[in-house]
């Protein structure tokens, strides 16, 4: 499938895009270019191959979870501007 001018306008007004003349011509081709890509892509046989979702295995990043000190109440409100039952009073911004 081949993408006209007429496409790349279309897409370009809904994401609300100007687009200079020389543009949707770079635009119309380049996405042909992909397109053919594609379809290039499409011919190879995958048959033996394993599908993944990395290129290479990614192994857990996460670090342990350590045990720390809590604080106390007390604590956590001696900045507060203004508490009121052991949480930080706010302003009220819904009506």
């Amino acid at each position: 499938m081949k993408v006209k001018k007429e496409d790349i306008l279309h897409v370009a007004a809904l994401a609300r895009l100007e687009l200079e003349k020389d543009e949707v011509e770079l635009l119309t081709g380049d996405m042909n270019k992909i397109l053919d890509y594609i379809d290039r892509l499409k011919e190879l046989n995958t048959d033996n191959i394993e599908p993944t979702s990395h290129a290479m295995y990614v192994g857990n990043a996460f670090r342990e979870d350590l045990l720390k000190r809590d604080f106390t109440i007390e604590d956590a409100m001696a900045n507060a501007p203004d508490s009121e039952n052991n949480g930080f009073k706010v302003p009220k911004v819904i009506e």
